[in-house]
């Protein structure tokens, strides 16, 4: 059992999203403090020196704290830009050239006129009957 939880864990993928989870957490940190430290003072420039993360409303009895939320999706919403036009964009463009150069259209098989087994376009003799084949067939 030890040996089967040491393969699952030595496993490539299970170590590259492990890698990928502490990195995120780490750029998320980078993020909340780039909007805490630097959009938050801009956006008190616009409500006249009030803390952008401590607005709220009331009604009633009750207290609404927005300014936080709206941190929190600022937040969200630049860790989500990055991701996209960091690794989403670029990741689907290679595999877009690796899949179109893979694809050229041209046959890579044809079928044997005698056994209609599976053969090479460039074979001249069929290697499931061994019969000689003309390039034109």
């Amino acid at each position: 059992m030890f040996n089967e939880f040491r393969k699952f864990i030595l496993r490539g993928n299970v170590v590259d999203l492990a890698v990928g989870i502490v990195i995120g957490a780490a750029f998320t940190s980078v993020v909340n403090a780039f909007v805490r430290d630097v959009v938050n003072p801009l956006m008190e420039l616009f409500y006249h020196g009030e803390k952008f993360s401590k607005l709220a409303f009331s009604i009633g009895g009750s207290t609404f704290n927005y300014g936080d939320l709206l941190n929190n999706l600022l937040s969200f919403l630049i860790v989500a830009a990055v991701i996209f036009f960091l690794v989403v964009q670029p990741i689907n463009r290679i595999s877009e050239r690796f899949a179109s150069s893979k694809d050229t259209g041209e046959a890579t098989t044809r079928k044997c006129p005698y056994c209609l087994g599976k053969i090479p376009t460039k074979a001249t003799r069929c290697m499931h009957c061994t019969s000689k084949i003309s390039k034109k067939t």
